[in-house]
């Protein structure tokens, strides 16, 4: 059960687009007041639910797995992966917080001199223009980098170290809401919905 309830719920706009990630908790207070329904994908084929509907599919598709469920007196009922709301229809467009994290999921976990794909405690970040040569902590000038380009950069210019950066450095685009969960919490029934919000 502990499992099930640490799950996380898309939710999208009336429109379709994502505009938030939940907790279960939440996706079962929206769903069960009427003011979400159940968007259960197959391949590309896309099914809208609601909430009696998405009781009555659970009991027909027992899920298997204790974190694909929650249970009441009465049923275990499948988690939704994700909700389509029923009135609103904008879009939450906050600047990015400047962040680690955020910095980490700009990079996509990769050194930005070598390219090479690392996990968060393999990876460094690093001002491109040394902060005693007058580079400042902004998106504009800081990369992830691996231990051994950070180290062989050292206090200097990457072309002075015979470094080149993959990807200029820039303020992400993306709204912050999808950033920490493109890891180990995303859901693959999400791809379709998440594309279109990094573009």
């Amino acid at each position: 059960m502990e499992l099930a309830v640490s799950q996380r719920v898309l939710i999208l706009n009336r429109l379709w687009q994502a505009v938030n990630i939940i907790g279960v908790k939440r996706a079962f207070g929206l769903l069960l007041q009427n003011n979400a329904k159940v968007i259960h994908s197959t391949d590309d084929d896309f099914q809208v639910l609601k909430s009696d509907e998405w009781i009555a599919y659970s009991m027909s598709n027992p899920p298997i797995n204790d974190e694909d469920y929650v249970r009441t007196i009465q049923y275990k009922i499948r988690i939704p992966r994700i909700l389509l709301l029923n009135y609103y229809d904008k879009l939450p467009m906050k600047e990015v917080k400047f962040t680690r994290q955020h910095l980490f999921e700009r990079d996509n976990y990769t050194c930005q001199y070598c390219g090479g794909h690392f996990t968060q405690g393999e990876l460094n970040l690093d001002h491109v223009i040394p902060r005693d040569r007058g580079g400042k902590t902004s998106w504009e000038n800081i990369v992830t980098s691996c231990l051994y380009c950070n180290t062989r950069k050292g206090n200097r210019f990457p072309h002075e170290a015979g470094l080149r950066l993959k990807n200029k450095p820039v303020r992400p685009k993306w709204r912050p809401f999808i950033s920490f969960f493109l890891g180990s919490e995303y859901n693959e029934s999400w791809r379709h919905f998440l594309k279109a919000t990094r573009s």
